[in-house]
């Protein structure tokens, strides 16, 4: 078995399952190494360097007139040999900017994975001089929409070492089983603003004036939590919208299985920032339900308009909430598309075709490192 090091800019936040399926479901032995600079720690292991050996590197970083990042990255090099990675895969082309100096001083190879704003937020790829070392010296890029895929082309990236996967739902949502006896949606992501959930809330506002009992149970935590609940109040929406905050894995689950359609209305927000291909919208499909969302990112890559679910264009309230009273109005239509998308899900984004295309970026990556 060969290790790899896996390499993330946070621990494991909640929204990030693809972090959790890569270490868990990747054949090498996965070292995660989570944080940046001075902060950056290994999971399951003690810190990178003692309080002694920062302090050596230190003294000799001064007497050979070395910047301070000789030291952090001394440090992470060191524990790398130590640990004998023979390659790293890396989450978000703007922490492969960071750490690539750390990774051409050990000459391994590696593999950048893209996921949404790190492809689309100008200013963060400015700010990567447009990823041009990275992509100069990653052997493989991973992108997990079409729309992203063409992106990094354009920022140069060479076509040959892109690879094409979303990250593949979470398995257990195959054996959720809908009822669609309920007047429920379920929405599931951060309060950000590319997935624009007051745009959600207004359209659920239609259903409402036409189905007074529909309700709309919304998941997640993030800065416009406050402004959504606030607009909730002003449309009279108290006793038909739940925010459930941050839910398990199981919770999540059950609320499927409750609603009759997933919903989210992504959108390119202000700043560029878009979706890569919304896990949690493949975990709907994957558990029977049609889902309800825009024509954003990757979404219309795994969900087809009138096959799988309903798509509008992004800021067309009024067609989304005419979708959801569609859905509605007609269970029988829901469940139809639910069934469709959970075959196709299974089909062609399942979670272990996905660890299969990134472990074999990996193992290209070290066969090309080798020759």
């Amino acid at each position: 078995m060969t290790h790899i090091g896996l390499f993330s800019p946070n621990q494991n936040p909640y929204s990030e399952t693809f972090v959790q399926a890569h270490k868990q479901g990747l054949k090498d032995k996965v070292y995660y190494y989570y944080g940046s600079g001075f902060e950056t720690k290994l999971e399951g292991h003690p810190p990178i360097a003692s309080v002694y050996k920062k302090y050596r590197l230190k003294l000799l970083a001064k007497l050979l007139n070395k910047p301070l990042s000789f030291v952090k990255q001394t440090l992470i090099k060191d524990s790398l040999k130590k640990h004998k990675i023979s390659a790293v895969l890396v989450e978000y082309g703007i922490h492969a900017h960071t750490i690539l100096p750390i990774i051409k001083m050990t000459k391994l190879p590696m593999v950048v994975h893209f996921h949404g704003f790190d492809a689309s937020v100008p200013e963060a790829i400015e700010g990567c001089n447009n990823y041009k070392e990275v992509f100069e010296y990653a052997s493989r890029v991973i992108v997990v929409s079409k729309v992203m895929k063409q992106m990094v082309i354009e920022l140069g990236c060479p076509a040959k070492k892109i690879v094409y996967t979303p990250c593949g739902p979470r398995p257990e949502f195959g054996a959720v089983q809908p009822t669609f006896t309920s007047n429920q949606f379920i929405a599931m992501g951060r309060f950000v603003d590319k997935k624009a959930p007051y745009y959600t809330i207004l359209a659920f506002k239609q259903v409402v004036n036409k189905y007074p009992d529909a309700k709309l149970k919304m998941a997640g935590d993030g800065p416009l939590l406050n402004t959504s609940a606030n607009l909730v109040r002003h449309l009279n929406l108290e006793n038909n919208v739940q925010f459930l905050g941050v839910i398990s894995l199981e919770e999540f689950k059950v609320h499927l299985s409750q609603s009759i359609a997933f919903v989210q209305h992504s959108v390119r927000a202000s700043n560029g920032d878009m979706e890569g291909t919304p896990v949690s919208v493949m975990e709907a499909g994957l558990a029977g339900l049609p889902v309800v969302s825009t024509y954003h990112a990757g979404i219309p890559d795994v969900i087809l308009h009138n096959e799988t679910g309903l798509l509008c264009e992004e800021h067309e309230v009024d067609v989304m909430g005419k979708h959801m009273i569609q859905l509605l109005g007609n269970p029988l239509l829901a469940k139809q598309l639910g069934d469709k998308n959970r075959k196709r899900i299974k089909e062609h984004f399942s979670l272990e075709k996905h660890i299969g295309l990134v472990q074999k970026a990996i193992d290209e990556a070290k066969v090309m490192n080798n020759t």
